[in-house]
């Protein structure tokens, strides 16, 4: 790397930017960016911002994997030197909390629902700065894409090629998403919503990133696994974080 990722000053700089593109948040995100700001001239390197994952309603398991965003943050901080706080964030999709973070993380099995409320204010995030990395974990897919569309209905998922910088950070994935678990047998694929030029939500599917990012007794994954899932999951944040 060239220079350490900091991600308490992206933070910054993402909250900022929110606020001054949509004043109408709530009082509590500008009382977040303060503390920021306070952090940052108290402890430089003081354990900074989280990982957040998405709960949303329907019924699909959101909590699927509890120690994946705990494993993919240690793993960022040792290899990236990043300076995330190991113990992830909870956001609801309708929370004006989802713009305290720039990487939310979103993962399941089963069916999801947005209400109008929740779709335009995942919208007006994503369009703010944000980003949201959908992993399917196996029964996701015929429910999150209509979610999806509701939230951005002028956009399609388009599939990524293999020359895409997320997969040419830190760690180089030349064929693109590593196949974690086998699910229906089928290539990982990568797609990705675009929106004037910046990619917004990446949505790994027939992969399973999370489940690679678990504790090693969960799936009994064999660690040359888990490694390649951490790795290109510390990419996604590095991607995240840098451009």
């Amino acid at each position: 790397l060239k220079s350490p990722i900091d991600p308490l000053l992206v933070s910054y700089h993402f909250k900022l930017k929110t606020l001054i593109k949509y004043p109408r948040i709530r009082l509590v995100s500008l009382l977040c960016l303060s503390g920021v700001i306070v952090m940052t001239l108290a402890s430089f390197r003081a354990p900074s911002i989280k990982l957040a994952l998405l709960k949303y309603n329907g019924g699909g398991d959101w909590y699927a994997n509890p120690t994946a965003l705990v494993n993919l943050a240690v793993f960022c901080n040792k290899n990236l030197n990043t300076n995330f706080d190991p113990s992830y964030e909870t956001v609801e999709v309708g929370s004006a909390n989802l713009f305290n973070h720039a990487f939310v993380h979103m993962t399941g099995h089963g069916n999801v629902v947005f209400s109008n409320t929740e779709a335009a204010n995942l919208r007006s995030y994503l369009i703010a700065g944000g980003f949201l990395h959908i992993d399917d974990n196996y029964g996701m897919d015929p429910f999150v894409r209509p979610a999806m569309k509701k939230v951005f209905p002028e956009l399609e998922f388009i599939e990524l090629p293999f020359n895409h910088g997320i997969y040419h950070q830190k760690f180089d994935f030349p064929g693109g998403l590593p196949k974690i678990h086998k699910h229906d047998d089928k290539a990982p694929r990568g797609y990705g919503l675009i929106w004037e030029g910046r990619l917004i939500c990446f949505y790994s599917v027939e992969c399973d990133l999370g489940d690679g990012w678990e504790d090693r007794d969960v799936h009994k994954d064999p660690e040359e696994i888990r490694l390649k899932a951490l790795k290109m999951g510390s990419n996604l944040i590095q991607y995240v974080f840098r451009t």
